[in-house]
């Protein structure tokens, strides 16, 4: 797949264009791919994805902070890649970027500098200033400027059409398998290996404590999962703990994300690991004392060494 930054200077063949955020990549928007790579084919073009950096969302609101996204951008070029995709456009947005309606951007991006033949939008895909361009608008619009316009329908399941916001949903309510199922793929979170109190090593389980490397990156809801770590290339089982350790914490209101590797002991303080998470263990619980921590935690354990096989 070949990175363009910005849409300048692109000489593309006979180019079957979509775009959108594509936050997650997931089996919805596969099934999207799939007919852009598709018509590609058919008309011996080449297949390309337009999508921005940073997140729109980030720009047209204030509440930044509060702003939480499935994959960061180096994941989703990634997860693009591995699906098959010739071309990724990342255009840079802005406010200044956000005013332009549908037909402009139609005219003046789509048209003058990728040279879109064919455009393929997703079932309730919008852009524009204000979202105003929906399928319609944007069929008329680049029908008058002589290029296609194909939308394709939205992956259904029993819950409903697939979409971020839904998978999003599932992995903050703990419904992880749930979300990888919709997601096509197992969940993972990247973050730096950083200090904590060292409480577990006192008690047979010694931690890393993850500082997320991307601060928009999701972190699923609390609880106690079974993960993969990916540290220098390699898989490692273990089990991660999400949220206030009330047994440990009892006043503190700081969240954490602290991971166990089995059979693991090196000091990897501030190395880049990679979580992978697999299965839901169980709900952050309050336990009287260390004692019924430390055997709870050995059946976690147990049930995570069984639900990774």
């Amino acid at each position: 797949m070949i990175i363009h930054k910005g849409y300048e200077a692109l000489e593309l063949r006979n180019p079957v264009v979509t775009l959108g955020i594509f936050d997650g990549v997931h089996r919805g928007h596969k099934a999207l791919l799939e007919r852009l790579m598709s018509r590609a084919r058919e008309v011996d073009g080449e297949s390309a994805v337009i999508t921005f950096d940073p997140h729109p969302r980030q720009i047209l609101k204030k509440a930044g902070d509060k702003l939480s996204f499935l994959s960061t951008v180096e994941e989703k070029t990634a997860l693009l890649e591995n699906a098959g995709v010739g071309h990724l456009i990342i255009i840079r947005f802005t406010a200044g970027f956000s005013r332009m309606n549908a037909c402009d951007f139609i005219e003046k991006v789509l048209r003058r500098k990728v040279a879109t033949k064919h455009l393929i939008i997703g079932h309730d895909h919008h852009f524009g200033y204000h979202g105003e361009g929906d399928y319609n608008t944007i069929r008329k619009c680049a029908e008058s400027m002589g290029f296609a316009v194909e939308q394709v329908p939205g992956l259904k399941i029993s819950g409903g059409t697939i979409s971020s916001s839904m998978i999003r949903e599932a992995l903050l309510n703990g419904k992880l398998d749930h979300a990888n199922k919709l997601l096509g793929y197992d969940y993972s979170l990247k973050g730096f290996v950083v200090g904590g109190r060292k409480i577990g090593r006192k008690i047979g389980f010694p931690t890393a404590n993850i500082k997320p490397a991307d601060k928009f990156k999701l972190i699923p809801g609390d609880g106690v999962y079974a993960v993969e770590v990916v540290l220098d290339n390699k898989k490692m089982p273990g089990m991660l703990s999400i949220g206030k350790n009330p047994t440990i914490n009892a006043t503190s209101d700081k969240r954490t994300i602290e991971v166990h590797i089995f059979d693991f002991e090196a000091e990897i303080y501030g190395t880049k690991i990679e979580v992978i998470f697999r299965h839901r263990l169980r709900d952050e619980t309050k336990f009287n004392d260390t004692d019924e921590l430390v055997h709870q935690m050995k059946l976690d354990r147990i049930n995570a060494l069984r639900s990774l096989k």
